[in-house]
């Protein structure tokens, strides 16, 4: 080999090292943090509480800091876009909701990115069911009893905003059930729809169940049917929509972990790895019951977590439409 066989050479060994040192930094992730975990809802909520219970756990595992990062805004759209244009890098993950990639993207006339195909949908974390809540002093003992109510007269439900999760199952409830008096109140948020069905100014209202748990054991508020595929170990006495004749009514508000699309797949896999650990975690656990927001078993990962997504958006489409509800 002549000298300048040698110097062309030795110019592609100079090139190569920067072309094998891409994956190895990838499977080196996380050699710098913090790692930041979007919430797209504002603090208190069920989305930054759980990142919150789980930010610490991840952080032990991954040997890096992961910090709660809050961006609240526009029904979740605004931290959620934010993540969707942040670099695949691994260190921006969100907390995906179906508030957001099933919901609004059933509703919404347009959105400011693909609910699918501008994020890397690793897992389906948790879900938190919904319930058709009455007041503790309610006439209303059943679902049957309220279903006929609305048959006859005026019974008024509230939501946490047109479009919203709860206004969709209220509107499937209702075309399902043939109650055509079932009447949608909108609110903006499930607390002043709470304020009013307390203050007796509608009869019902639809919530997920995370946030009355309280009031269901003090009897103050009563769960004529919930949305979960099977009654609640926690509610036992409150039976699921599908068992009382809905099935399709057999719905949740789930959280998964989500990144920009174009994740380096063996950042993917050690997230994947890790969360089983995270959330058996004694203490996580212990307040994820206390929500009532439960782990999903199995998991739903990857593939199998987008083909979930991709099925509930044409389900709960159909029905925005049906009902004549769209988003602007």
């Amino acid at each position: 080999m002549n000298r300048r066989t040698l110097l062309h050479a030795g110019a592609g060994l100079i090139a190569c090292p920067a072309l094998l040192r891409r994956p190895a930094a990838a499977q080196a992730w996380p050699s710098r943090g913090p790692i930041r975990l979007v919430a797209q809802f504002p603090p208190g909520g069920l989305v930054d509480t759980v990142a919150r219970l789980m930010a610490p756990a991840m952080a032990q595992e991954l040997g890096q800091t992961v910090v709660v990062e809050n961006r609240p805004g526009a029904a979740g759209l605004i931290g959620t876009d934010y993540v969707a244009k942040q670099p695949a890098d691994g260190y921006t993950l969100l907390m995906s909701h179906a508030i957001v990639h099933v919901y609004s993207a059933a509703t919404r006339r347009t959105m400011p990115f693909d609910p699918i195909g501008d994020f890397t949908h690793m897992a389906l974390l948790v879900e938190a069911p919904m319930v058709l809540l009455v007041r503790g002093d309610s006439p209303f003992q059943s679902l049957s009893q309220y279903l006929e109510t609305a048959k006859r007269q005026p019974v008024r439900y509230g939501s946490a905003g047109i479009g919203s999760a709860t206004h969709l199952v209220g509107e499937l409830l209702k075309r399902e059930s043939g109650a055509t008096q079932l009447e949608h109140v909108p609110y903006q948020g499930t607390a002043p729809a709470m304020q009013d069905l307390l203050a007796r100014v509608i009869e019902s209202m639809l919530d997920p169940i995370t946030t009355n748990v309280a009031q269901l054991r003090d009897g103050s508020l009563r769960a004529l049917a919930v949305t979960s595929p099977q009654r609640l170990p926690a509610f036992p006495n409150i039976p699921t929509f599908a068992e009382l004749g809905f099935p399709g009514l057999t719905s949740s508000q789930w959280l998964g972990l989500s990144g920009p699309k174009g994740l380096p797949q063996p950042i993917v896999e050690r997230l994947v790895a890790i969360l089983p650990g995270v959330l058996d975690r004694p203490e996580l656990r212990a307040r994820l019951e206390d929500l009532q927001t439960l782990p999903r078993t199995p998991m739903l990962v990857g593939a199998e977590f987008v083909a979930l997504i991709r099925q509930q958006i044409e389900h709960w489409r159909a029905v925005a439409r049906a009902a004549n509800i769209e988003v602007t």
